[in-house]
C-alpha cells in the first residue's frame, strides 16, 4: 500500500500542478517535423500514431447529434462512459477516471508516485511524457535500455533503484512498437520496490493480441493502467482516455483535478465502445499493412523493430533529423529520433496509398548522397528559423 499523503506532500503537489500538463504526443511529433510554411493537403502524415481511419461512423454520429448541446457540461455523460469503461474491463465504476487523453493522468500519477527521493525508472527509448513530469517534480529519472528483442528489461528496471516511485511501462512501446509479454509485466509487478506502482500504458494494446492488464487492476494491484481513444479508435484530436486503479490509487491523481469532459469526446467514446466490430476490424486492417510494409523492408534489407502496435522504429543508417527533413521536402512526414537512438526514425502505420508513397519517399531518400541529404536538411533547417 502507498503512504498516506502528509501536508507538505499536498503543497508540493499543488505547486506542480501548476505547471501541468506537459507535452503529449501532438507536440513532440511536430516538434521535429513540422514544415515551416504548414502541410499541405496532400501531405502523407506518418509522424503522430494517429490513425487516419479517424472516428467510426457511429461516433461521428453521436458526436455531430449532441453538438447543439454543447453549452451544457452534461456530467451524466461522463458517468455514462466511467460506467461503460468499468464493464468493458470487469472494475467497479470507483476504479476509472477519465480524462481528455492518457496524457494528463501519465503525467499526474508520474508526479504523485515520484518525489526527490523516489525516483521513476522507464524503458530507453519510451514515451517521454513521464520523464519531463517526473524532472519537473525533482524526481530522478532513471532510462534502462530495451533488451536486444526492443522489450523492456524488467529485472534491470525493477533493480535499477529500490527506492523507485514509479515503474514507467509502455506496452506496446512508443516508439518501437514492440509487446514486452504479460508474464514478465505479472513478474515486475510481484517484485517492484516497496512503495512504489507499476504504470503500464496500454495506448496501443488494442492491435495486439495480448491480454490487457485490467485483471490484475481488479485483483487490487499497485499499478495504474492507461487507455486512449487517440490511437485505434482514431479520436486523437477529439481527446477520450481513461485510468484504471484501485480506488485510493485514483485518490492520489484526483488531487490534481479533472476538468469537464468535451461532450463530443464522450458522445465518440461510449458510441465506440459499442461498436463490436471496430477493434477486431482495425486491428486486422492495421495488421495488414504492416506486415506488408515489413516484407517491402526486409526486400530491402532496411533494419527496423518488428511492432506489433501501428508504428515501429527504422534504422535510417545516418542521422534521423536528416531523414526526416529530406522526406518531409518530399510531402512525407515520418516521426522523430529518440537520443539514445539517433539514426533510428519512428512510422506509423497509415493508409494503403500511404504506405506505398512512403516506400518510395523513403527509398528515394536512402539512394541518395548522404551529402544531398544532409544539404537538404540544413536548407529545411534554415528555412524553418526564418517562420519561428
Amino acid at each position: 500500500m502507498t503512504p498516506a499523503l502528509s501536508r507538505r506532500t499536498l503543497l508540493r503537489y499543488a505547486a506542480t500542478a501548476a505547471l501541468l500538463p506537459l507535452a503529449g504526443e501532438a507536440r513532440y511529433a511536430w516538434s521535429q517535423g513540422r514544415p515551416a510554411s504548414g502541410t499541405s493537403d496532400d501531405a502523407v502524415l506518418l509522424n503522430a500514431n494517429e490513425n487516419p481511419a479517424g472516428p467510426c461512423p457511429a461516433a461521428r454520429e453521436s458526436m455531430a447529434a449532441i453538438l447543439a448541446k454543447g453549452g451544457r457540461y452534461l456530467f451524466d455523460l461522463s458517468d455514462e462512459l466511467v460506467e461503460a469503461c468499468a464493464a468493458l474491463n470487469g472494475l467497479k465504476a470507483e476504479s476509472v477516471l477519465v480524462y481528455a487523453g492518457s496524457s494528463e493522468p501519465l503525467q499526474y500519477a508520474t508526479v504523485a508516485f515520484t518525489s526527490p527521493v523516489r525516483s521513476l525508472v522507464t524503458a530507453n527509448p519510451t514515451y517521454e511524457a513521464a520523464w519531463e513530469a517526473a524532472e519537473l517534480n525533482r524526481a530522478r529519472v532513471h532510462k534502462v535500455p530495451l533488451r536486444a528483442d526492443h522489450s523492456h528489461d524488467l529485472k534491470a528496471m525493477v533493480a535499477r533503484d529500490p527506492r523507485a516511485g514509479v515503474l514507467y511501462v509502455c506496452n506496446p512501446n512508443n516508439p518501437t512498437g514492440t509487446l514486452t509479454p504479460r508474464a514478465e509485466i505479472e513478474w515486475a509487478l510481484a517484485h517492484k520496490p516497496k512503495g512504489s506502482i507499476l504504470l503500464v500504458d496500454e495506448a496501443y494494446i488494442q492491435y495486439t493480441d495480448e491480454k490487457p492488464l485490467h485483471d490484475l487492476v481488479a485483483a487490487g494491484g499497485d499499478l495504474i493502467v492507461l487507455r486512449t481513444f487517440s490511437k485505434l479508435y482514431g479520436m486523437a484530436g477529439i481527446r477520450c482516455g481513461y485510468a484504471l486503479g484501485r480506488p485510493d490509487l485514483l485518490k492520489r491523481l484526483a488531487l490534481f483535478g479533472n476538468n469537464p469532459m468535451p461532450i463530443t469526446a464522450l458522445a465518440g467514446a461510449i458510441s465506440s465502445l459499442k461498436d463490436a466490430d471496430l477493434v477486431p476490424q482495425r486491428k486486422r486492417e492495421t495488421a495488414a499493412l504492416r506486415e506488408q510494409t515489413y516484407r517491402w523492408l526486409d526486400e530491402h534489407g532496411y533494419a527496423y523493430t518488428r511492432g506489433q502496435g501501428n508504428c515501429f522504429s527504422l534504422d535510417a543508417r545516418r542521422p534521423g533529423k536528416q531523414v526526416i527533413a529530406a522526406m518531409a521536402e518530399r510531402g512525407v512526414h515520418i516521426g522523430r529520433t529518440w537520443t539514445a537512438w539517433p539514426n533510428h526514425v519512428r512510422i506509423t502505420i497509415g493508409t494503403a496509398a500511404e504506405m506505398e508513397r512512403f516506400k518510395s519517399t523513403f527509398k528515394a531518400v536512402m539512394d541518395a548522397p548522404a551529402s544531398k541529404v544532409a544539404e537538404a536538411a540544413g536548407d529545411r533547417g534554415a528555412r524553418r528559423e526564418r517562420y519561428t
